[in-house]
């Protein structure tokens, strides 16, 4: 049995007794957001979704963690180019390894004294070392953690389900039908225990020829959008397969920097800003009031034509500003938009106080113009009045389809 020799962990409490809930409770209180990556099945590329999608989230500007706890198959490191071992605080706390300013990673890969031994453990003592892992990790302040699951519903993503309680499931899929059998199975486990699914990615969507640029469905497409759409869960994208993922991962090299102008990467600039998103909207909404929106002072920004909203956000000639108290629309007022110029918009609207932005199309770079602004983007909405749009908000009743922009 493969145990950890390399003085990194702790003592032999990896092995003997899970680490202490006040810990756990303490590293985990500065982290905004946790989201797990899991798959039903294995050969979806999950580990490439959780490391490409950290990657993104750090390029954004936020603070962003990265914890591999697929104990049989830990890739992270070789995929983050990570040669280097965690080193130990004063407070004797794993301190996550840098790969940039914004982004750091663990693995248990970090911990063991020969890479390529195989890790036979069974469930207790899996239990034991991620709950370590999780409570012993001087994270610090973070916007999210992202965790690379293993495969499956065993013991790994269990055990995050059960220490990690505010843990958001991403779930991982390729198109076809074999996968998304699979896929109904993490959907039901999710369900058991009682975890918040984000939505479902389908990775592997297709791949562009790259001498006759002709597309190519190697698994099909559409499978993962329709499996979410049948279940009522959240279409977050598709994700195309590129042979330079591959080589990228293998290489230890960022794909996203490399290719910044490819589908791919545009897929996972698309799939990021849904999640700040949703991030957001879980941030407006109260502990002990989980079915309705902030209670406080709220301003709503509406881009209009004839009254009502507008798809054409950046070229509105109008905007209404409906206030908000205790949760019911007080007054609302129409201003006049300065010229249209990149990055106005956000600080025009930032410094009258906006809170959230409801608009039918947005483009990412905008989106993520508003989100350092500290204003959240609700895309997709429907052509309605100003005053329905916002009670729609707060009644968490707004359906919101499709971004109408995309560039």
């Amino acid at each position: 049995m493969t145990e950890c020799k390399s003085g990194q962990c702790g003592s032999s409490q990896s092995q003997d007794a899970p680490a202490d809930d006040a810990a756990i409770a303490q590293s985990l209180s500065k982290i905004k957001h946790k989201y797990l990556v899991m798959s039903g099945k294995g050969g979806v590329g999950k580990s490439s979704v959780s490391v490409n999608l950290a990657m993104t989230l750090a390029g954004k500007g936020f603070k962003v963690g990265l914890m591999d706890v697929d104990i049989h198959g830990p890739d992270v490191p070789r995929m983050l180019g990570l040669t280097r071992s965690p080193h130990v605080n004063e407070d004797k706390k794993l301190v996550p390894v840098p790969y940039s300013d914004n982004l750091s990673a663990v693995s248990i890969e970090f911990l063991m004294p020969e890479k390529d031994n195989a890790i036979i453990w069974r469930g207790p003592m899996k239990f034991s070392a991620i709950k370590q892992f999780v409570g012993d990790t001087a994270w610090g302040d973070l916007d999210y953690l992202i965790i690379d699951a293993p495969p499956g519903t065993g013991d790994e993503p269990l055990t995050v389900a059960q220490t990690i309680k505010d843990a958001k499931a991403v779930i991982v899929t390729t198109p076809q039908e074999v996968a998304l059998a699979d896929v109904r199975k993490s959907i039901n486990f999710c369900n058991v225990v009682k975890m918040e699914i984000l939505g479902v990615i389908e990775n592997m969507s297709g791949i562009v020829c790259p001498h006759c640029g002709q597309d190519f469905k190697m698994f099909g497409t559409g499978g993962g959008e329709r499996t979410a759409q049948d279940l009522g869960l959240t279409f977050l994208g598709r994700i195309p397969f590129d042979p330079e993922i591959v080589a990228c991962g293998d290489a230890g090299v960022s794909y996203l920097q490399k290719h910044k102008d490819s589908n791919v990467t545009k897929a996972f600039d698309e799939i990021a800003g849904k999640l700040i998103q949703k991030g957001f909207l879980a941030e407006t909404k109260p502990a002990s009031e989980p079915d309705q929106r902030r209670n406080g002072h709220m301003k709503f920004a509406i881009p209009l034509a004839d009254g009502k909203l507008t798809a054409h956000f950046g070229h509105c000639k109008e905007f209404a500003i409906v206030y908000t108290e205790q949760n019911q629309i007080v007054k609302t007022e129409f201003e006049i938009p300065p010229p249209h110029e990149p990055g106005v918009l956000p600080k025009w609207l930032s410094e009258k106080g906006v809170n959230v932005v409801i608009a039918g199309g947005m483009g990412n770079r905008a989106i993520d113009l508003f989100n350092q602004a500290g204003i959240q983007v609700v895309t997709g909405a429907p052509v309605e009045s100003p005053e329905t749009l916002v009670m729609s908000y707060i009644e968490n009743s707004l359906v919101s389809g499709d971004n109408l922009c995309s560039h």
